[in-house]
């Protein structure tokens, strides 16, 4: 027999923990190489930690809710000899259906607040997670008790202290001298605490309301999010784009094209040779901020947004650059086949440098984007519309208009290479036609 350990696995390039979500395991159960343990999400991809060999469950290192360091144990399996041990971790799946044991929604949860009443009893060590929500909520994690494997405090506990509306803050100087000198006289007298309740919106529920769970995927939607707006300051910028001449172009391609390769050639696919040949050359607009320094990332790498019923997955389409506009659109097709049948593996979704976002497909004309963290700008392509147009020389003809929406983190990009590529990205889509645009 031997014991084998089975650990947090590298969900996305940078990513670097995940949370338990729920177990689809338990102690004595009996398991084959590649069966799903547990699913797992972190703020880029919601998936399936599968088993590396074939066993028994012997212990569940992680809690559900606990938020663990990618490389960290979650599990141990006890294997009949050592040949089970593969050369390197089993890939983890994306999960197919959305965690059962999500947290309540507002208005049903009864949380029990897990506040130390001792300052300084609580572990000095802490996840990456953890210290991210209690800066963000000013929770002082010396007061705090925690519930995971040894005291350990986890994201949980945080969120249930958040949700009760009872923050726990440390006491002032003074009123701790107080307090020792009144422990040193008084030796049986409890320990004060001292909390402030944090603003809270309290939404009725009324009959024929539903109240919806928040998913794992929404959560980290959300989480991704709220970190993008409040750590890149964002900036924006649009041009509109006279792209008649494209959808003559494509409107001519279209039906042969369906026909001979057997997936759409859609507008997007323009949208996004035309951003990644941009991009070769204004390569600061495929940078990232990192603290003390900027990354100017050598591969473009183009995220694309797909959109399920109530989430939302950002593939990549790799070394965009070297692909034609036929091959663009054959990897767009793919990969929202790949999300909407619940097939996108974390790697599909590995390695943007840069999004690009569809929002035309929904007949928006005009929006600002949230940037994808942590790359620098994200830009919204919205829909193609007839208006009429004044042209050189005074007439006014019915055009094919479209805006182009670019949002920026304003620490890696200025308004001057902003401008310049979205004047390139212009000009790109204006001159495309049957005469010096091929599409293979």
């Amino acid at each position: 027999m031997a014991i084998e350990n089975i650990t947090m696995p590298q969900l996305g390039e940078s990513v670097t923990e995940g949370t338990i979500e729920k177990w689809l395991v338990k102690p004595g159960d009996k398991v084959n190489k590649y069966d799903p343990l547990a699913e797992v999400n972190t703020d880029k991809v919601n998936a399936e930690i599968p088993s590396s060999f074939s066993g028994v469950i012997k212990e569940l290192v992680a809690e559900e809710g606990e938020t663990l360091e990618v490389g960290a144990v979650v599990c141990t399996i006890e294997t009949e000899g050592s040949g089970e041990t593969s050369e390197k971790p089993v890939e983890a799946a994306p999960a197919k259906e959305e965690p059962a044991n999500e947290m309540p929604a507002e208005g049903s949860l009864k949380p029990q607040s897990p506040i130390k009443r001792e300052k300084g009893a609580a572990s000095g060590r802490f996840s990456p997670a953890v210290l991210r929500l209690s800066q963000e909520h000013d929770i002082d994690l010396s007061l705090v008790e925690g519930t995971g494997r040894g005291g350990r405090i986890t994201r949980k506990d945080l969120q249930a202290i958040i949700d009760s509306g009872e923050i726990p803050v440390a006491k002032p100087a003074q009123e701790e001298v107080a307090g020792a000198k009144e422990a040193v006289s008084t030796p049986a007298a409890e320990p004060a605490t001292s909390a402030v309740s944090a603003p809270k919106t309290e939404i009725p529920v009324a009959t024929g309301d539903i109240e919806i769970p928040v998913s794992g995927v929404r959560r980290a939607i959300a989480n991704n999010m709220l970190k993008s707006k409040h750590e890149a300051p964002h900036a924006w910028m649009t041009v509109e784009v006279d792209v008649t001449n494209l959808v003559a172009y494509r409107n001519s391609l279209k039906n042969d094209f369906k026909q001979k390769e057997g997936y759409n050639l859609t507008y997007f696919a323009f949208f996004v040779k035309a951003v990644a040949q941009a991009l070769k050359e204004f390569p600061m607009m495929n940078s990232m901020w990192a603290g003390d320094k900027i990354v100017q990332k050598k591969d473009i790498n183009l995220s694309i947004a797909v959109a399920t019923e109530d989430s939302l997955f950002v593939p990549v389409i790799k070394h965009a650059d070297e692909k034609t506009i036929k091959g663009i659109a054959r990897e767009v097709n793919e990969l929202a086949s790949k999300v909407r049948s619940g097939k996108l593996a974390a790697a599909d979704m590995q390695g943007g440098t840069f999004t690009v976002n569809n929002t035309g497909s929904f007949g928006s004309v005009q929006s600002m984007g949230i940037i994808n963290h942590p790359q620098a700008a994200i830009l919204q392509v919205e829909s193609i519309v007839k208006r009429p147009v004044i042209l050189d020389g005074g007439m006014i003809a019915p055009r094919d208009m479209v805006n182009l929406c670019l949002s920026l983190d304003h620490r890696v990009l200025d308004g001057l290479v902003c401008g310049r590529f979205l004047a390139r990205v212009k000009e790109i889509l204006e001159n495309v036609s049957a005469e010096n645009t091929s599409i293979y």
